[in-house]
């Protein structure tokens, strides 16, 4: 979910903030992580045109660690790993699974990750890439520790995301409140320049609504945004700001008098080496609707 966190004046974003607003929202982010949740099974669900069955996969901002205990129930025979920055993520992660088999956990920065070449049949990573910007260094990295003939699959957010927050943001005054999120086509050229092969993307809009504001940020603050909408401007007027954003994004509630909030969620598939290695079909299977409070857009 965005996590909308302070960045310098060419968008890179600080790894550190990242990593202290992950770290802060460990134990409370379970509970919020109905829309994570929701990405990461229609993410996983695509794996079920990919005829591969890799002996070591990665979780790759694993959180903690949905996607890995997904991992170790569908490839049984698979070594899991679960790399992420935080360590208090990690501490849940590396309760997923069985007493027998379990993740194996790693705190690492995606750009630096402390993995072998080659080593990764299989790299999923559900939602990490937003907060990787730009996302080309850690895109080389997993494009190292991919052997030939692995695949990449992913989640990120399209632009359009909090779109109606930064709209509202924006009637209040001219500052950074929610981080940029990289256009489709952007990601794929990403790809190309780390050496993947045969990228595919798609997108889709889904919409959360809440009964106000107040709710929309509460949950953005136990995604990891705790510091997201005092910015860069602290001491100038902060909280009348935040009262004009709120007084703003509540005039474009609905008839039922509840909020919408966008996001614009992009997947990515791709190989390493010289390509897709298996042919596989495409299948053409409507999602299911989203958890109630959510609709496709």
């Amino acid at each position: 979910m965005p996590r909308s966190v302070e960045a310098d004046a060419s968008g890179a974003l600080d790894p550190a903030i990242v990593r202290r607003h992950f770290e802060r929202a460990a134990t409370r982010f379970d509970s919020a992580a109905a829309l994570p949740r929701e990405i990461g099974e229609r993410l996983l669900g695509r794996l079920d045109l990919i005829r591969l069955q890799p002996e070591r996969a990665l979780d790759l901002g694993a959180g903690t660690g949905v996607v890995a205990q997904a991992l170790l129930r569908r490839y049984r025979g698979a070594q899991v790993y679960a790399v992420d920055s935080a360590a208090c993520m990690l501490v849940l992660a590396r309760r997923r699974g069985a007493w027998w088999r379990r993740p194996r956990v790693v705190c690492a920065d995606a750009e630096r990750l402390p993995l072998a070449a080659a080593s990764m049949n299989m790299v999923v990573s559900n939602l990490m890439l937003p907060w990787c910007l730009p996302p080309d260094a850690a895109l080389a990295e997993i494009r190292r520790v991919l052997a030939p003939g692995g695949v990449l699959l992913f989640s990120t957010l399209g632009p359009d995301t909090l779109i109606e927050l930064r709209r509202s943001w924006a009637r209040v005054d001219a500052l950074p409140h929610v981080n940029p999120f990289m256009d489709m086509h952007d990601v794929g050229d990403a790809l190309l320049r780390a050496g993947f092969a045969d990228p595919v993307m798609d997108v889709e809009r889904l919409e959360v609504t809440y009964p106000d504001v107040s709710g929309l940020l509460r949950e953005l603050k136990s995604l990891g945004a705790g510091n997201a909408l005092s910015g860069r401007a602290r001491g100038l007027g902060g909280r009348s700001r935040l009262q004009g954003m709120i007084e703003a994004y509540e005039r474009e509630c609905d008839a039922g008098g509840r909020i919408r909030a966008t996001c614009e969620v992009v997947y990515g598939l791709a190989w390493g080496g010289d390509g897709m290695p298996v042919r596989f079909g495409e299948t053409r299977v409507p999602l299911e609707m989203l958890r109630r409070g959510m609709r496709p857009g």
